[in-house]
């Protein structure tokens, strides 16, 4: 009777293996899927990058930095020959940040696109996501890597980059993109 409980303990250990496994569509897989596609732009920006002066910087404003590793961009631009392929991609991203562990903090519209920001963690996250989108230029995805970032940390690295002389050069091909 042992071999047939070892192997039952066998088989649930399997069993629960297999069906934890989440074959899903996920943001980081469907970056690394559509990096090189056609009409898309992929961009990563270590944080590093961004050349900022730590040394004027306060308490505050080093901790938010210090919790952002880097940027991850992925644009998807479009015109009257790919409609139908931006309505579909669009989908596709859009069913990706409606999984519950997206939560969500802000949700506006701005000079006729749609802008959503979303987070993974309760307090603390390790993601940020911010997605745009508009029917007459595409859309884009901005993810926020890091660890224990927070809502507040990131509103914090947003007013900083607003206030001091942030190197833009490495966003030039992501702003270019949609022009």
């Amino acid at each position: 009777m042992y071999p047939s409980i070892k192997y039952t303990v066998v088989i649930i250990i399997a069993a629960f293996i297999l069906v934890s496994c989440n074959n899903g569509l996920t943001m980081q897989r469907y970056f690394v899927e559509h990096q090189e596609a056609k009409n898309f732009l992929a961009q990563d920006v270590p944080i590093s990058m961004l050349n900022i002066d730590e040394s004027k910087l306060t308490a505050e404003q080093k901790e938010a930095y210090k919790s952002v590793e880097r940027l991850n961009f992925l644009g998807y631009k479009t015109d009257s020959t790919n409609v139908n392929v931006y309505n579909s991609e669009l989908a596709k991203v859009k069913t990706i940040l409606k999984d519950e562990k997206y939560n969500e903090l802000i949700d506006f519209s701005y000079n006729g696109a749609k802008i959503a920001v979303k987070y993974i963690g309760d307090e603390e996250a390790d993601e940020f996501i911010i997605f745009g989108s508009s029917k007459d230029m595409g859309f884009g995805i901005i993810r926020v890597l890091g660890d224990d970032m927070s809502p507040e940390k990131i509103m914090t690295l947003g007013q900083l980059f607003e206030s001091s002389n942030v190197d833009t050069s490495q966003f030039k091909d992501m702003m270019s993109f949609f022009k």
